[in-house]
C-alpha cells in the first residue's frame, strides 16, 4: 500500500517506549541535512542481528521507497525487499559495490602498559602505501567495543594513543602509531610480515559496534555482489539482495554494473565527514551509465558508496568515464550530483554527513518525509537493518 504525504512534518521524533535512550544525544553535535536535531533514534529501532537471526531471509525486510524531487508532492511507500522488481522499471541500471568486506578487527596490546585494546584497521592512504589508518577503541568484555573519548569535555577516557605507541596484535604481528589523522584516527605502521587483507584473513574478525548483540561470522557482512576484498566495514545497503532477486531484476530488463570502492572504517560515533577512499569505476560500467543515461533511463546507486564512485569520474555534463584511485569527493547540496538519479541506502543517524548526500540526490522535503514515515512505521537502522530507496524521477 502506497502513502502519500503531502505535508510532511519538519521534526523527526522517535516514537519510544522509553526516551531515556537513543543512539542520538545533544552532545553528539548538530543533525546534518533536512533533519530536525530533536530527531532521535530509540534502541528498539536497532538492528541488533542480520534478518536472518530476527526470522526472515535476507530479502525479507522492508523497503521504503520516496519519490518526488523539488516541489512535487513526496510519495512514499511501504513494501518489503522483495517487490524491488516491481518497483523499477525496464531499462533502469543499478550500479552496485563489488567491494568484499575484510575481518577488520584485531585484539591489541598496549607494549608499555600492557592494557587490552581493539584496533580497526580502514584504509590505506594515498600519500604513503605503506601506511594504514586506524582506530583504537576499548573493549567492553562482551565482545563489543566503545570509543575513547571524542571531545576534550567528554566523560569517557582519553585515548593512549600517541606517536610511537607500539600495539602487539592478534597473531602476533606489531603495529606503530605514526601521527594523528583525526581526534579519533591515527595513521599508523602495520609490521605483519604479510599483507593486510591476508593477515587480516587469518587473524582478524568483523568490526562489531556494540548495538549489535553478539559476534557474527564474517559471511553475515557479505553482500551477493562480494567479489573484490578490500573494505573494512560492509557496503551494508546491497546486504538485502538474493540470487533470486537479481534473476528477477535481470528477468525485468533492470541492468546491473558494478563499481568497487572499499569504505573505511565507520563513525557511528564521531560523524565525520568521509575521508579518502580507493575506487575503481571499469570502462563497461562508465558506458553503460552513458547508455541508460542517453535513453533516459534511471540510475541508480546502490549506496552511498556507489554514489561517491560515479560521481569521482563524472564531468560537469554528467557524462561518466572510467577511472581509478582514491577519492575525498564529499558530495553536499551544493556539489549536487551529476550522474545519478536515485540511492538505495539504509536509514541513517540525523549525525551522518551521509545526510548530505541523500539530500543532494533527493532534495529535503523527500528526505524528511521518508524519515517521518520511517519513524512512523518502526524502521529498523543500520547494516542489518531495512533499507530506504529515494527515486528523484
Amino acid at each position: 500500500m502506497t502513502i502519500l504525504l503531502h505535508e510532511p512534518t519538519v521534526v523527526c521524533a522517535a516514537s519510544c517506549e522509553s526516551t531515556s535512550e537513543s543512539t542520538s544525544t545533544p552532545s553528539a553535535g548538530p543533525a546534518f541535512g533536512p533533519l530536525d536535531p530533536g530527531f532521535s533514534i530509540c534502541p528498539d529501532l536497532l538492528a541488533h542481528k542480520p534478518a536472518e537471526a530476527r526470522g526472515l531471509e535476507r530479502d525479507g525486510v522492508r523497503l521504503l521507497v520516496a519519490r518526488g524531487r523539488g516541489a512535487d508532492d513526496p510519495e512514499v511507500g511501504h513494501y518489503v525487499f522483495t517487490d524491488l522488481p516491481d518497483v523499477l522499471e525496464p531499462g533502469d541500471l543499478l550500479v552496485v559495490n563489488n567491494s568484499g568486506t575484510l575481518p577488520a578487527a584485531l585484539d591489541a596490546v598496549d607494549l608499555d602498559t600492557g592494557a587490552p585494546l581493539v584496533l580497526h584497521v580502514s584504509t590505506g592512504t594515498p600519500q604513503d602505501p605503506d601506511a594504514w589508518i586506524i582506530e583504537l577503541r576499548r573493549p567492553m568484555g562482551d565482545g563489543s567495543t566503545k570509543p575513547f573519548a571524542l571531545e576534550p569535555d567528554s566523560p569517557d577516557p582519553d585515548s593512549p594513543a600517541a606517536p610511537g605507541l607500539r600495539l602487539r596484535v592478534t597473531g602476533g604481528a606489531t603495529v606503530t602509531l605514526l601521527r594523528p589523522y583525526t581526534r579519533r584516527l591515527w595513521v599508523a605502521r602495520l609490521d605483519l610480515g604479510a599483507s593486510v587483507a591476508d593477515y587480516l584473513t587469518r587473524h582478524g574478525r568483523a568490526i562489531r559496534y556494540d548495538y549489535v548483540d553478539r559476534d557474527w561470522p564474517l559471511a553475515a557482512y557479505q553482500t551477493v555482489f562480494a567479489a573484490v576484498p578490500g573494505s573494512a566495514e560492509m557496503p551494508s545497503a546491497a546486504r538485502p539482495f538474493s540470487a533470486d532477486v537479481v534473476a528477477r531484476l535481470v528477468a525485468k530488463g533492470v541492468y546491473i554494473a558494478p563499481i568497487t570502492l572499499h569504505t573505511g572504517v565507520a563513525s557511528p560515533e564521531a560523524h565525520e565527514k568521509p575521508y579518502a577512499e580507493w575506487y575503481s569505476v571499469p570502462a563497461a560500467t562508465a558506458e553503460l551509465v552513458n547508455h541508460v543515461r542517453s535513453r533516459g533511463g534511471r540510475v541508480i546507486a546502490i549506496g552511498t558508496t556507489a554514489v561517491r564512485a560515479l560521481e569521482s569520474v563524472a564531468d560537469e555534463e554528467g557524462t561518466v568515464h572510467p577511472g581509478q584511485g582514491w577519492t575525498e569527493l564529499i558530495i553536499t547540496p551544493e556539489r549536487s550530483v551529476r550522474a545519478v538519479d536515485g540511492l538505495l541506502t539504509g536509514f541513517h543517524e540525523p549525525q551522518a554527513s551521509h545526510l548530505l548526500m541523500l539530500t543532494a540526490i533527493a532534495g529535503p522535503r523527500l528526505i524528511r518525509a521518508s524519515y517521518d514515515a520511517a519513524l512512523a512505521a518502526r524502521y529498523l537502522w543500520h547494516e542489518f537493518g531495512d533499507v530506504n530507496l529515494l527515486l528523484r524521477k
